[in-house]
């Protein structure tokens, strides 16, 4: 009898761990805005901590991307959609996002905000091009996430 109650609680705690781990980050999937381009960058993912994101709470997206040249520097055009509707446009420089300068390979792009508590709650769309320095279009890429119900505001 006790072996069984431990291997339950050992299929408790992996449960537990699963859903942890899933309630803290996912990868979405991303698409290119020109499938038929080429881009110097190409994206593999994104990774989004905590997911869904919490109003009111600090979230970070993390762009799995890679390139063929070097690059010195550049800025990133980010635009965020609410049910189609254009609410939000924020340009940043790359560099402040990454280590500059990128190398040829493997790199990341990470960018961490705080959403305002009064975020409404739903489906979003964020595109995001980056352009180098001399403002040759690098990549753009479009995703989907989640802003949750859970709000901050009372907890401030």
């Amino acid at each position: 009898m006790e072996a069984v109650q431990c291997k339950l609680f050992a299929l408790f705690l992996l449960s537990l761990s699963m859903l942890v781990s899933f309630s803290l980050a996912t990868t979405t999937d991303v698409k290119y805005c020109d499938k038929k381009a080429d881009y110097d960058v190409k994206v593999s993912g994104v990774e989004i901590v905590p997911y869904p994101i919490a109003r009111g709470k600090t979230a970070t997206f993390s762009i799995s991307a890679s390139t063929g040249k070097n690059i010195s520097g550049g800025k990133m055009v980010i635009d965020v959609s609410y049910f189609g509707w254009h609410i939000h446009s924020e340009t940043h420089d790359l560099c402040g996002e990454t280590s500059c300068p990128v190398s040829t390979g493997d790199f990341i792009v990470a960018h961490s905000q705080e959403l305002p508590g009064f975020t409404p709650p739903g489906s979003y769309s964020l595109t995001m091009k980056m352009y180098d320095a001399d403002q040759n279009q690098l990549t753009c890429i479009g995703f989907d996430f989640d802003i949750g119900f859970a709000s901050s505001v009372a907890d401030s």
